[in-house]
């Protein structure tokens, strides 16, 4: 693999519990240099006006 390809790997969830892929420090190191994105995050109802509004059924009816 070229060097490119193993850096988008290199914090893969199924990846760092390989022995030799990557140290704590190194770990750590990465986990704090990733920009934050917190204001882009938003909860369920948020983008509708902030009311929670009940779930529709999602089911066919019986006569459909």
């Amino acid at each position: 693999m070229n060097r490119e390809s193993l850096e988008k790997l290199r914090l893969d969830r199924r990846l760092l519990n390989r022995r030799g892929w990557m140290g704590a420090a190194e770990l750590q190191r990465a986990l704090d240099e990733l920009p934050d994105v917190s204001d882009k995050a938003t909860t369920l109802g948020a983008e509708s006006g902030g009311e929670e509004q009940p779930a529709r059924d999602e089911t066919p009816s019986p006569g459909a």
